[in-house]
């Protein structure tokens, strides 16, 4: 397999996780998306993805874009050491944890929106932190809150080993953390985290830990 990667992305950190959660191997194919005005938009990498987004895993012939697509794909070629739980309403509320950071956190703070904010529109650089700020703490706001009062937490997302929502959550949080902010405000996040980057899978998906890291 090759997995088309930035150290920095979350959603590639994601997968990186994924991957290693599950013990697989793939050769990593670093895009830098901020060299040269982006090596995401040279036509070589629109090629391989059109969106000129990180990330891409190619297995074989197949070439799987989009982090949540990517690591159910592991999860259904590879089954072991599973990232869902068994039961239907167990899967759907991990996959709503995962959705609440891929769906509602992420996109608003991706580096294309930033930019975006700070070039066309013309916010300033304390403008684009409060943009930032803003929409982290809303969503882990609502994160700390399902994940605090809920039975089916144990030391991960869900239960006692980690699944795709710890996948999401823990690159949410180095990315506030990366911002600036503090995460004295969720406990419960902050408990979750620590549980996951004791475990080598998380620290070696870490964005310090890449070939690529600067």
């Amino acid at each position: 397999m090759k997995l088309h990667t930035y150290y920095r992305s979350s959603a590639s950190y994601r997968v990186r996780i994924a991957l290693n959660l599950k013990g697989l191997e793939a050769e990593h194919l670093p895009v830098h998306l901020t060299r040269d005005g982006g090596e995401q938009f040279l036509a070589k990498f629109r090629a391989t993805n059109p969106a000129a987004l990180v990330p891409v895993l190619e297995d074989g012939s197949e070439r799987i874009a989009q982090s949540l697509a990517i690591i159910e794909y592991l999860d259904e070629r590879y089954p072991e050491s599973p990232l869902l739980p068994a039961s239907a309403a167990d899967r759907a509320w991990v996959r709503q944890i995962a959705l609440d950071v891929a769906c509602d956190i992420h996109p608003l703070n991706n580096l294309r929106v930033l930019k975006y904010l700070t070039g066309p529109i013309g916010l300033s650089e304390e403008q684009k932190q409060t943009w930032i700020r803003h929409w982290i703490d809303l969503g882990l706001q609502a994160l700390e809150s399902r994940l605090a009062t809920s039975p089916r937490r144990g030391a991960f997302c869900f239960g006692d080993r980690p699944t795709l929502a710890d996948c999401c959550l823990v690159p949410q949080l180095f990315n506030a953390e990366r911002f600036g902010m503090s995460l004295d405000a969720y406990p419960t996040l902050r408990r979750i985290e620590q549980a996951c980057n004791i475990l080598k899978a998380f620290q070696n998906a870490h964005p310090a830990n890449q070939p690529d890291a600067e």
